[in-house]
């Protein structure tokens, strides 16, 4: 029997990506890294900043840095909607680098949002992972 579902992310320019045999795929949803594997019960969450990891047949796994989004899961079909995400294997340093900076300018603002700086802070820490490696 096959362990494996259909994975879609979609992000406002394009459909960015669409796998029909994948083992597993961990989210950075607000309630902690979720894995999601066949045959997961129904969900839909949120996405906070942090590493989606996608895993297919046999020991091939992709890695990308979304922002934001929605994931649903549904009928062995995981949807991914996000409004920006990247193959860190084509990562631009300089570019993350300036997303760094200034989502560390941003949460020096004393009139955000608990919410607004807790999503900075995931996507500092993110971030500062990324330009390490």
């Amino acid at each position: 029997m096959s362990e494996v579902f259909k994975l879609e992310i979609v992000n406002p320019e394009k459909s960015f990506l669409l796998k029909d045999k994948v083992s597993e795929v961990v989210i950075p949803a607000y309630e902690g890294e979720m894995g999601i594997l066949k045959d997961h019960i129904s969900i839909i969450s949120f996405l906070k900043p942090g590493l989606v990891k996608v895993f297919e047949t046999g020991s091939n796994q992709e890695t990308y840095y979304v922002e934001d989004g929605i994931i649903e899961f549904k009928d062995n079909c995981l949807s991914i909607l996000t409004s920006k995400i990247f193959d860190i294997k084509k990562i631009d340093k300089n570019a993350l680098r300036e997303d760094l900076a200034k989502a560390e300018k941003d949460t020096k603002n004393n009139d955000i949002s608990d919410q607004k700086k807790y999503l900075l802070d995931q996507k500092i820490e993110v971030l500062k992972s990324l330009t390490l490696n």
